[in-house]
């Protein structure tokens, strides 16, 4: 039963080279379902099942409604994910391949949230797709990885969706006693995080846009915001057209098809928007993303007018 992987940590020489440093890649993309999803749904319905759960209920814009519903194949446990209508047909098909009832509701995350919540009952458990301990649990095991592997980090870039990436690499961290700077990546469309560091609130945004769906949460956990509030986060946003860009340099450099939303992460390298120190350990999630095809990321990258030379 392959419930989650050890993924590969791997140098990077381009990205190294670029940045002047070592630039260490930790593929999540490799995980079972594509997507470090993968940890903390993974964790979270193991925990769910022990305790007796007949079902699970779930929302998503992709990647973690996919990771559910390999979980619940797996169990044997019966899966209901409700997606929003900006989920991509590819991420469905997904799981409905794992067997998941699929239900396509809302215009966002917080609509089809709405009604995944009304199929809740004592049997039917609610997996949240970013908030929550057991979610976080799984994700800080990827510290422990890195440092096993003798890589002692000197700065984290990852990106942000609704937080559960950001609450749990900063758990690892911790637990390994590493105060380092961790580099939170938005695109501009879907900057829920980075809007409420510059506002000192954790706010709701009003609408989020943009090609990255599965960072399109209109208002990231509590946990994220409290993180950004009291451990060393730096907010980068970037633009649809850098995420592309990166999706497409990082697949003839790595071999690695990836998501606009890793695209993000990986962007503010290929762009060498942050200056590392010659010695510096740069860690990077690469967090993957199970629904993207090289057809679509062809039309980005026509779509931003990029050259599709791969």
């Amino acid at each position: 039963m392959i419930i989650k992987m050890k993924t590969p940590l791997i140098r990077s020489s381009q990205l190294s080279e670029l940045n002047n440093c070592n630039v260490w890649l930790k593929m999540e993309s490799a995980q079972p379902t594509g997507s470090f999803k993968q940890r903390s749904i993974g964790n979270a319905c193991l925990k769910y099942a022990e305790k007796g759960a007949k079902k699970f209920v779930s929302s998503s814009g992709g990647n973690a409604g996919i990771s559910v519903a390999y979980m619940g194949k797996l169990l044997g446990i019966a899966v209901t994910v409700v997606v929003p209508k900006t989920t991509s047909q590819k991420a469905i098909d997904l799981m409905r391949q794992e067997a998941a009832e699929v239900i396509v509701h809302g215009d966002s995350w917080i609509e089809a949230n709405q009604l995944a919540l009304s199929f809740v009952s004592e049997e039917a458990i609610y997996i949240h797709p970013f908030d929550g301990q057991y979610l976080w649990d799984g994700v800080a095991c990827i510290i422990d990885e890195v440092i096993a592997e003798g890589v002692r980090p000197s700065a984290v870039v990852l990106s942000v969706g609704g937080g559960s990436l950001l609450s749990g690499i900063t758990q690892g961290l911790l637990t390994h006693q590493l105060d380092i700077p961790i580099y939170a990546i938005e695109t501009e469309g879907t900057a829920s995080l980075n809007t409420s560091m510059q506002l000192g609130q954790h706010i709701s945004l009003d609408h989020v846009t943009g090609i990255a769906t599965t960072l399109a949460a209109k208002r990231v956990c509590e946990q994220a915001f409290k993180i950004a509030q009291q451990q060393n986060v730096q907010g980068i946003t970037v633009t649809d057209s850098d995420t592309v860009s990166a999706c497409l340099k990082f697949l003839n450099d790595h071999r690695t098809l990836v998501e606009p939303a890793c695209g993000a992460t990986l962007s503010i390298l290929y762009d060498q928007k942050v200056n590392f120190s010659p010695s510096d350990n740069v860690l990077v999630i690469v967090c993957g993303g199970a629904s993207i095809t090289y057809e679509q990321l062809s039309k980005y990258a026509q779509q931003f007018a990029e050259p599709v030379w791969i």
